[in-house]
């Protein structure tokens, strides 16, 4: 059973909050789940690569989703992003988020680049749960290219219901995808969402990135999803400096934080090690093309509004069965897909 229409809209990849002294910031994890609902974004997905979950150990993976399913409280899904060194890591780790309450997964490929080895690696990550699963295709960080076929064969058996679509030229591959896939997938863009307006066009169910505006990415979905294309476009024209500037290789992860740190969600801007420094003349330059852009970095919300008029409602979400549920129904035999 396909899943593949249950999960839409904007899902914020958010950064793992951390003390000073490089110590997992849990009252930061639970700030930032809260902020993310008043943004009105329609879920958050955490442990992913902006969340630093390569740098953490299993028992703060363990603590940082604990506290993100239980902040939200059924009031938005939680995504989990899967990524190890076999697939019997990955079923882990997947195991794990189910039986922490997350409501669907995102999983990256393994080593190595040959469609039948990927596809036994996905497979068995989907079996291992009943977590809806999108499969992570981002060559530019895992060094895999996932084929247009493979994707399209696992969403159409159901195993692969959606996918977290980064690699450039996006447009052309996510159009293939959703022609491979029958229409049975939704696709998410990522990359910073330099491509969103474009990838709403070509039919993306929404997306899933890390821009640390993510009021930004809920106003051009919602004016897009109620027909206002202009007022979408106009949003994301807008914007796309800052996005273009935050999504900067090395230090990304390090500009989100101080924006996250600004708005009073974070203590801090501790990025583990290995890390990129940012020094000061840097998050000046930042902080110059967010006003530059009419945003604000201490709050949500514009200065200088780029469209008149108030930004449409989104259409409502899917009830969820629990408080930690994924949204839609259920196959009673996911785990034998």
């Amino acid at each position: 059973m396909s899943h593949h229409d249950a999960f839409w809209g904007v899902h914020p990849i958010v950064p793992t909050p951390f003390h000073d002294d490089g110590g997992v910031d849990l009252d930061g994890v639970r700030r930032m789940v809260d902020a993310m609902v008043a943004t009105g974004v329609q879920g958050i997905a955490v442990l992913g690569f902006m969340g630093e979950s390569h740098k953490l150990t299993s028992a703060e993976r363990r603590e940082v989703l604990g506290a993100a399913v239980e902040q939200s409280a059924g009031r938005l899904p939680i995504w989990v992003g899967i990524r190890g060194l076999g697939t019997a890591a990955c079923v882990e780790q997947a195991q794990e988020a189910e039986a922490l309450g997350a409501s669907a997964i995102f999983v990256a490929p393994i080593p190595p680049q040959s469609d039948p080895a990927l596809e036994r690696h996905f497979r068995e990550v989907a079996a291992s749960t009943a977590l809806p699963m999108a499969l992570h295709d981002y060559p530019a960080s895992f060094g895999i290219n996932l084929s247009v076929d493979l994707i399209g064969r696992l969403a159409r058996d159901g195993v692969a219901p959606y996918i977290k679509a980064e690699d450039p030229p996006v447009i052309g591959k996510q159009r293939r995808v959703l022609a491979a896939a029958d229409g049975r997938i939704g696709v998410f863009g990522g990359l910073g969402g330099a491509w969103l307006y474009e990838e709403l066009v070509a039919g993306a169910a929404g997306v899933m990135t890390g821009l640390a505006f993510p009021e930004v990415l809920v106003e051009i979905f919602a004016r897009f999803a109620a027909g206002d294309r202009a007022g979408a476009a106009a949003v994301f024209d807008r914007a796309l400096p800052v996005i273009r500037y935050e999504f900067q290789p090395g230090i990304g992860v390090a500009l989100r934080k101080h924006v996250f740190r600004r708005r009073g969600i974070f203590a801090g801007e501790h990025v583990r090690a290995p890390a990129s420094p940012v020094d000061a003349v840097t998050l000046a330059d930042f902080e110059a093309v967010v006003d530059r852009c009419g945003l604000r970095i201490d709050a949500p919300g514009w200065t200088l509004p780029p469209v008149e008029g108030p930004v449409p409602p989104s259409r409502p979400a899917p009830c969820m069965t629990g408080p930690a549920a994924p949204f839609g129904p259920r196959s009673p035999d996911a785990r034998a897909r």
